[in-house]
């Protein structure tokens, strides 16, 4: 089984670049307070990276 991460969309894309706001919809994000659980994969580290001033991360169990 693989580990997973709880994302939390804690700011807003507002005012930054639409790259930041696409990787967001990548995440399976796009309005403040949505959850999102993904798999903890190399590629989706790196996107949490991008945006990591936006989003809350969690270990989820």
């Amino acid at each position: 089984m693989s580990a997973k991460v709880k994302l939390t969309q804690v700011r807003s894309p507002a005012r930054r670049p639409k790259d930041q706001e696409a990787t967001l919809v990548g995440l399976g994000l796009n309005k403040l307070h949505r959850v999102s659980v993904i798999e903890d994969t190399p590629s989706t580290r790196g996107m949490i990276e991008k945006v990591k001033h936006l989003v809350k991360v969690e270990s989820a169990e």
